[in-house]
């Protein structure tokens, strides 16, 4: 993952973080709000009930005016100018709140005008099995009103809090979501800081290794051309062992290095129009000399006059020199790979067929990821790295070629399909 894919997706994710806590946020004080505001137009419009079903008990009229006031969030004067029947009050008060769905506990007092005080009345609760809790029986008065009587609300809060709990619930799970993915983009920060670190050592090992390689093969030919170890099979044959893993370390060295410039600066590609039999007769010429010392066959298999392709030759014999040398190691009786050519519409199909061990099914789609060997006994006996099928993938992408894989596992070999458009658009 490139540098500023990560800056992005960090930014964005960042954004997409804040956007969701503003319009969370958002959404919960307007619903807290919306719910308040209905309570409070519910309590009002039952006292207001609540003061004409008295006056119209007491033959009355009510003041002119704002008769109720508000003293607090839960506490309400209601101005009547007449005496107050205790009994009455509680009845109409019970009716009108339930009548309005405000299930809610209250308690009232009424102004005594002899004593100049607030009797208190009673606690009603909503559910009549309910016992009254202990609270403080003192209700404040109010000197602007002579005859009035006040209702206190104590579980108002409580009540705005539970119609408010489905917003809760879903504020929870989108922090805890939110959370997650904040943890989601430290992950993929540190994942890309450790990568370069790895990429970086990996980079730094290679380097310091090319000088060594050489030295060793400088003094593995100076071995091999002196006269003394010709003539000492044995030395002869150890300096010959010494020289071929040399080689054989150089390739591997060559491939990450290659990989590492790719990563850094992409494919860049040198395309050409290839005769694809001539070119393909060559490679099978080529590493048949590799199946043939170890005891094997590499058969070439097409129907087809020639014909042109559009490819960087380098990294196509690369490619196919991977997907043969794969087909021999991982061969395990009888060292056998078929190279098949076909043309099919407008698309050439370069095909190699194994005997091979297989890979099997739940590790077909890793093959590809770089590093990644299938762990297996009979797979972890052979040498390798695991970055010889992530290259094949890389130099397809870069083509805009597709490759597909079919194995059936164990024992039933492996065929890998390269689809090659001819009318290339590269």
């Amino acid at each position: 993952m490139r540098d500023l894919q990560v800056i992005r997706i960090v930014w964005l994710g960042l954004i997409a973080i804040v956007g969701i806590l503003a319009v969370q946020t958002y959404w919960g004080i307007t619903t807290w709000t919306a719910n308040e505001s209905d309570v409070n137009q519910k309590i009002h419009l039952a006292l207001h009930r609540v003061a004409e079903s008295l006056a119209v008990a007491n033959g009355t009229v009510l003041p002119t005016g704002n008769i109720i006031r508000k003293r607090s969030a839960n506490y309400y004067l209601v101005n009547i100018a007449y005496e107050i029947d205790a009994n009455l009050l509680e009845f109409y008060l019970r009716k009108e709140l339930e009548a309005l769905t405000v299930n809610l506990d209250f308690e009232y007092a009424i102004f005594d005008c002899s004593t100049d005080e607030m009797v208190y009345g009673a606690y009603c609760a909503y559910e009549p099995a309910k016992k009254a809790p202990e609270i403080s029986k003192s209700m404040p008065g109010y000197h602007a009103f002579t005859y009035y009587f006040a209702v206190k609300f104590p579980g108002r809060s409580s009540f705005l809090w539970g119609q408010f709990q489905v917003v809760l619930f879903f504020s929870v799970i989108l922090f805890v979501t939110i959370i997650f993915f904040s943890y989601s983009l430290f992950v993929i920060v540190r994942q890309k800081w450790l990568f370069e670190q790895q990429k970086d050592f990996i980079n730094n090992m290679t380097h310091e290794f090319k000088t060594p390689i050489a030295s060793i093969q400088i003094a593995t030919d100076y071995f091999l051309n002196h006269q003394r170890i010709k003539e000492n099979e044995r030395l002869l044959r150890y300096s010959k062992i010494i020289k071929d893993q040399n080689l054989r370390l150089n390739e591997h060295i060559e491939r990450l290095l290659q990989l590492a410039r790719f990563e850094n600066n992409g494919f860049n590609l040198k395309l050409e129009t290839i005769q694809i039999i001539p070119f393909l007769k060559d490679i099978v010429s080529a590493e048949s000399i590799r199946f043939q010392n170890l005891g094997g066959t590499l058969v070439f298999e097409h129907s087809l006059d020639d014909i042109d392709i559009v490819a960087d030759k380098f990294h196509l014999t690369n490619t196919l020199s991977s997907l043969l040398d794969n087909a021999a190691k991982f061969s395990t009786k009888e060292v056998y790979a078929l190279l098949k050519v076909e043309k099919m519409k407008q698309m050439l199909i370069i095909s190699i067929i194994d005997q091979g061990i297989g890979i099997p099914k739940d590790f077909k789609d890793k093959v590809f990821d770089k590093f990644f060997r299938v762990p297996t006994q009979a797979i972890s006996e052979v040498k390798g790295f695991g970055i010889g099928l992530y290259y094949v993938k890389e130099v397809c992408k870069a083509h805009k070629w597709k490759i597909n894989i079919r194995s059936r596992f164990p024992l039933d070999g492996t065929e890998i399909n390269l689809l090659i458009p001819l009318k290339s658009n590269i």
